[in-house]
């Protein structure tokens, strides 16, 4: 769908609704969110399926693990994610995931790592994102006692610790690590990543990032919308236009 047309469909549907919609995310996780610009691929996704049924999105941005109180305390109508608290119990609604965390395990290629199986990672050090020994606690949860593994919320410096040597596996999405990557060559025109090899994980499980609504037609306009992005060609325009350049 040309982004003209799409654009004219989202203007005449907020004409006629116009509903706004108050909804808390995690802090910046770019591309996914970016809280300083209110873009990223999740807000760019959430914000266009709302206003293809006629609602507003009013962005508002804190750590993850208050996102459910502000749901609890009544100070939004909807949360993206529900950190492993059930929201239904507190009359939340819950939605299409908008996008999937697709993580794995990345090293380098000339080490000739083999990552199978947890006990492949005893005596490795690892660099995660923050929560991820919960995600994964089969795999994580032993090792996040030992000094060889740590959790950070800034992902943008993987790659280059990755390249560097000093962390011998990195646990990324593959998008993040992909525009971190891209953005790092940007920075420095030196930087070059070397080869890399992915090791799976536990495939993502959508339950893990489905938005809960207050309103149950809010929740069905939004699901509505999702799926008339992902029908239309936009949604992967959104991803097109944070990894395509």
């Amino acid at each position: 769908m040309k982004p003209l047309i799409f654009s004219l469909m989202l203007a005449l549907a907020g004409a006629v609704h116009g509903a706004p919609v108050s909804m808390a995310f995690g802090d910046n996780l770019p591309p996914y969110i970016m809280a300083e610009s209110h873009s990223g691929i999740e807000l760019d996704v959430v914000r266009e399926a709302l206003a293809l049924r006629g609602h507003e999105l009013r962005p508002q941005y804190g750590p993850m693990g208050r996102i459910p109180f502000s749901f609890i305390e009544g100070k939004v109508d909807a949360i993206m994610m529900d950190v492993g608290e059930d929201m239904a119990a507190h009359g939340g609604h819950y939605g299409e995931a908008p996008v999937l965390y697709d993580n794995v395990l990345y090293t380098l290629k000339r080490r000739q790592l083999r990552l199978r199986k947890p006990a492949d990672l005893k005596g490795l050090s690892i660099m995660a994102f923050v929560g991820a020994a919960k995600r994964y606690p089969e795999w994580l949860l032993p090792l996040s006692r030992t000094p060889e593994y740590v959790e950070r919320n800034n992902q943008a410096v993987q790659p280059l610790l990755l390249s560097l040597g000093r962390y011998d596996v990195v646990l990324s999405d593959r998008t993040i690590f992909q525009y971190f990557s891209a953005l790092q060559r940007r920075a420095d025109p030196h930087f070059v990543l070397p080869a890399v090899e992915e090791h799976a994980l536990p495939p993502p499980d959508p339950r893990d990032y489905r938005p809960v609504f207050r309103d149950a037609a809010v929740r069905d306009d939004y699901n509505a919308g999702l799926e008339q992005l992902r029908k239309s060609g936009r949604y992967k325009a959104i991803y097109g236009k944070y990894l395509e350049k």
